[in-house]
């Protein structure tokens, strides 16, 4: 399939922008008017660059308000239309984006439209353009995509055809199956865009909210499903409007754009299954199933803090790697890995995980397929191979499969034994601080590399303003993560921001023995007020002894139609704290209504230490 995207949909200069299109991968781009009006290039420059970069030039747009207007301004129009053909021969473009008329006219009359429409076309012939005409949700008589394909065929002309765009068929809630009764000839060109499901007026919606394939909430596998069975061949492109994308670094935004096209392809493909695909969509390599984490990996430039939280919490110490400055702790299935390599100035992160999936060389293979950067590892001859990625939060994630030669974690020096009492069963979730920059391609990413299933999402207050969280899991919640997305304002750059606490989970079948043992060994948990547990006391019948354990330890309770969940923190190292948790009688969620308090008390902690 051949792609395109609207210089709109990402920030910086012309410039700027046809170098992170060519870069990311697209075969062309929709010249957007604006951009070439504020360049100070020239339109026979721009022309030469896209072709010392390898970029077709696919469409020129917008064109607006033209169709059912009186005399005199259809003549104005006209002239208009005429100088913006003769630009387009100096450009190199052939193809003109006509959106449905929104503000001059005054004629609801489909005659006059396509007659109007046709001595547009008629002038067009002069300079070679095609004009492909789009039904605009908010337009003043002509909205919907079937009502501008009854004004082409009207028109008749063999150089005017529909744009169709997914944000406006979508968004309006129309039904796209009768797409595939359009001649595919008579499509000049597609553009996609997503969006979140949202209650509010469409225009601003559509002029602030729209994401790429896969990051909304659309069913656009549907949509190119009936594209595909019109016969369509031509260009498939991307027009976003969002005040995220325009302000985030050009050439992350590009790769996630070029990402989503190639995920949507793929999960198209598979719905069409041998039906005819003029389109050649891309197939992706088999998605693989998450089994469970393999490990987290901390980095720190001091070990000796995060090892003592993990002995407190009952974790083993198997040792240093053969090579690296690099140690391996143990409890039931989880393993944590303490890096100190490259950590100079680090107190304390979350670097990266492993994931173990049956095929790790199929689910590489997807990976890379889908744009995301290879992670270099040196390993000497006898270490495992493990093929890793980095994420757009720059988390390093790494794949493994049972089938592998060896145990990456044979490369350990042998350490004490597993207690017999270990209470610590495996990782539950690990929550990643996401740039309010890169939260929709973060999402896209772990979804389509990692077959996650994103979850709704929700908004937690905290005293650094609000934060969005979104589950990213399995079905059967092995592999669990969640996504909080830093308030705007608390970091200065697209690279993730490591001021923002992130943490890792482990599970447990007796979390209060579990905190008797870890108070025994030192530990100092994350202090919750009174208030809270007085709170409690009112939400839920339990009785004094059971609120008293609760205080003594420093636990947070919940409780849905399902069951109960029981939890603790412990204290910040770095930007960094470790939860457990203990799920009783099928509890899946997450503990969100206490989710404020923590943020509260770490807020409260790092105030008083004079952070």
């Amino acid at each position: 399939m051949r792609t395109s995207i609207a210089t709109v949909c990402i920030s910086g200069t012309l410039e700027d922008k046809m170098l992170a299109c060519a870069k990311a991968g697209f075969d062309g781009i929709e010249i957007f008017e604006q951009d070439l009006i504020v360049s100070p290039k020239s339109p026979e420059e721009v022309r030469a660059l896209a072709d010392r970069l390898g970029l077709s030039l696919d469409l020129f747009q917008p064109f607006r308000d033209f169709e059912g207007v009186d005399e005199q301004t259809l003549e104005a129009n006209l002239r208009r239309a005429e100088h913006k053909f003769a630009l387009m021969q100096r450009l190199g473009i052939d193809t003109i984006l006509l959106c449905s008329n929104v503000g001059t006219a005054t004629i609801d009359d489909d005659e006059v439209f396509a007659e109007q429409i046709r001595r547009l076309a008629q002038l067009a012939e002069r300079y070679s353009v095609r004009i492909a005409y789009e039904a605009l949700a908010w337009g003043k008589y002509v909205n919907t995509y079937w009502h501008s394909w009854r004004i082409v065929q009207m028109v008749d002309r063999p150089n005017v055809g529909l744009c169709l765009d997914s944000f406006h068929i979508l968004s309006r809630g129309d039904d796209p199956v009768r797409i595939a009764e359009i001649p595919g000839e008579k499509i000049f060109f597609v553009q996609l865009a997503d969006a979140p499901v949202m209650s509010m007026d469409v225009l601003s919606w559509s002029r602030h909210y729209r994401v790429f394939p896969g990051e909304g909430g659309f069913d656009l596998e549907n949509f190119m499903v009936h594209l595909v069975r019109s016969g369509y061949d031509g260009i498939v492109s991307l027009e976003i409007f969002n005040d995220v994308f325009r302000q985030s670094n050009v050439v992350h935004t590009a790769l996630d754009g070029l990402r989503s096209l190639t995920w949507l392809q793929d999960r198209a493909r598979a719905r069409l299954a041998q039906e005819q695909d003029n389109l050649n969509l891309v197939a992706l390599p088999t998605a693989q199933p998450a089994l469970g984490f393999d490990y987290a990996e901390v980095r720190t430039e001091d070990p000796e803090q995060i090892a003592t939280l993990l002995w407190q919490l009952g974790f083993t110490f198997q040792g240093q790697h053969r090579r690296k400055p690099v140690q391996l702790w143990t409890a039931g299935d989880a393993r944590i890995i303490i890096n100190t390599q490259r950590s100079n100035g680090v107190i304390a992160e979350i670097s990266g995980f492993g994931i173990q999936v049956p095929d790790d060389v199929l689910a590489a293979d997807r990976a890379q397929a889908l744009l995301a950067p290879a992670v270099p590892r040196t390993r000497a001859g006898d270490e495992q191979e493990l093929r890793g990625f980095r994420a757009p939060d720059a988390t390093e994630v790494f794949f493994s499969s049972p089938q592998g030669t060896g145990a990456w974690h044979n490369e350990f020096g042998t350490g004490a034994q597993q207690p017999e009492t270990g209470l610590v069963q495996g990782i539950d979730h690990i929550n990643l601080a996401q740039p309010w920059q890169a939260f929709d391609e973060s999402v896209l990413f772990y979804t389509s590399t990692l077959n996650l299933q994103a979850i709704a999402g929700t908004e937690v207050p905290s005293p650094m303003g609000l934060v969005r969280s979104q589950v990213l899991r399995t079905s059967d919640g092995r592999v669990r993560l969640a996504l909080n997305i830093v308030p705007k304002g608390l970091e200065a750059v697209i690279e993730r921001n490591h001021e923002y606490p992130e943490h890792i989970a482990v599970k447990t079948q007796d979390i209060i023995a579990l905190a008797r043992r870890a108070v025994s060994a030192g530990m100092e948990f994350l202090q919750v007020p009174e208030n809270y547990y007085e709170d409690l006391a009112s939400r839920y019948s339990l009785s004094d002894q059971e609120l008293s354990v609760l205080r003594e330890l420093n636990l947070l309770y919940d409780r849905d139609e399902h069951g109960v969940f029981l939890h603790f923190y412990t204290a910040t190292v770095g930007n960094i704290f470790f939860e457990v948790i203990e799920r009783r009688d099928g509890y899946d969620g997450y503990g969100a209504p206490n989710a404020p308090v923590r943020l509260a008390a770490q807020f409260e902690r790092n105030r008083l230490a004079g952070h």
